[in-house]
């Protein structure tokens, strides 16, 4: 969406900003985030010989949204303000050693080390009629063919439009189409692009991600899912979902079926410049976009327990794809993991899981969770069974009252090991991430 539309958007709606109900409705939030986060690349193959990465900082997230006017057609604005500052970092521990990446592992780079601080502001424009709400400027959408990512200090977002829809019972409808992404360590929105074209000297990059699709909840406890992405000139995606959730024993099982359908579109297909990671036979490791990819999750809670064990093969000669600009991103597999993703050539994931929530146990705030991921099968130049495997734990506390309530602890950690994969990195990783959240109205 160009900056002039939302422009206009905006002056349009002025004249209803003290109308019933756009005040009446509004809420604003401050969050805080203060995060540390160190990555230890433990083989000596890192890129860029980069074997330390380590930064500290504060965000600040001021979340407006309002309501809507009164009558037929409701309107309204949505902001959100966002400023991180560095408490610690240097040229050694950035993670941008040669200035050329798009920023560090927390912070934009300014050369070869981070800037002081770095803030941005994002305006919606949102209309309302019925069950439908249509919105223009700054999202955050959080579906299966696009997934932003709040993994560091401060959320991901993105510029465009989308139009959702409840009209029908039991049906949402969804539409849209995004323009830029400002990533999690940038002030500046950016073209759109994937893996394997995303350099940002040398890259190509799109300026149009159109998606559709919808949810519908065939029953309480059944839903089906399907939508379809396109990345002009990359890829287009199908995706098809679908959730069950039913009473086994004393507990209840929920069960998630996924299969994405990728494959090239436009300069993709014939041109190198526009061509994605993944193996395709020799020494070549880049070409278009193809790739199949099937997963299954089980997840059996009882009290305060909750087990989990799943599948994922990817078929096909590329990596899965999805839109990555090279400063982190997320995709909605199941196997999307603190560190990896497990959507190589050929691979083949298990993975098996555990939470337990304290509440059960008369400590409400406190929750605990470990995964154990391994992939083998992965096609390489080197070998057609390379393998990796990643381990993550997570233990988080919320104060429940008292003068602290409401601040959160988090501390996680992540350890990825892999045989026959020279140009990925074995590596440790810790956060930590102490939050509050403050309602101002």
């Amino acid at each position: 969406m160009h900056k002039t539309t939302l422009a206009v958007a905006i002056v349009m709606l002025t004249p209803y900003v003290c109308a019933a109900g756009f005040i009446e409705d509004s809420k604003a939030t401050l969050k805080a985030r203060n995060f540390y986060i160190n990555q230890d690349n433990r083989d000596s193959g890192a890129p860029n010989n980069n074997s330390y990465q380590a930064e500290w900082g504060q965000g600040f997230i001021l979340d407006f949204t309002s309501g809507y006017t009164e009558g037929v057609i409701g309107v309204g604005i949505d902001a959100i303000g966002m400023l991180g500052v560095r408490l610690d970092s240097s040229s050694i521990k950035h993670g941008n050693p040669t200035g050329g990446a798009y920023g560090g592992i927390m912070f934009p780079s300014e050369g070869d080390h981070s800037v002081d601080d770095f803030s941005s502001l994002g305006l919606t424009a949102k209309v309302k009629l019925s069950a439908t709400e249509l919105k223009l400027g700054t999202l955050i959408p959080k579906l299966p063919v696009i997934f932003s990512n709040d993994g560091r200090l401060l959320p991901q977002t993105w510029q465009g439009g989308q139009i959702t829809s409840a009209e029908i019972k039991d049906l949402t409808l969804v539409a849209g189409q995004i323009d830029q992404v400002k990533g999690r360590n940038s002030s500046n929105n950016e073209n759109l692009s994937v893996t394997g074209a995303n350099n940002p000297q040398t890259g190509r990059f799109s300026n149009k991600f159109l998606y559709a699709g919808g949810d519908y909840r065939l029953t309480k406890d059944l839903t089906a899912q399907y939508y379809y992405g396109n990345l002009e000139n990359f890829y287009a995606q199908h995706f098809l979902g679908l959730t069950y959730n039913w009473a086994v024993g004393p507990g209840v099982l929920k069960s998630d079926f996924r299969y994405f359908h990728s494959r090239d579109d436009g300069r993709n297909s014939n041109d190198p410049a526009y061509f994605t990671t993944g193996y395709y036979g020799g020494t070549t490791t880049k070409g278009k976009v193809d790739n199949n990819l099937y997963s299954s999750m089980f997840l059996y809670t009882l009290g305060g327990h909750t087990l989990g064990a799943g599948y994922q093969a990817s078929h096909g000669d590329s990596d899965f794809p999805w839109l990555n600009q090279g400063d982190g991103g997320s995709t909605y597999l199941i196997t999307d993991s603190l560190i990896q993703k497990f959507g190589r050539p050929g691979e083949k994931t298990w993975q098996a899981r555990y939470a337990y929530d304290f509440a059960a146990m008369g400590l409400p705030g406190a929750t605990a969770s470990v995964v154990y991921l391994k992939g083998d099968g992965i096609n390489t130049p080197d070998t057609s069974n390379a393998s990796e495997w990643e381990r993550d734990i997570t233990l988080a506390y919320v104060v429940q009252g008292g003068p602290l309530k409401g601040v959160g602890l988090m501390l996680r950690n992540a350890m990825v090991r892999n045989g026959n994969l020279p140009t990925v990195r074995e590596q440790d990783e810790y956060r930590v991430i102490l939050s509050y959240q403050l309602a101002l109205f």
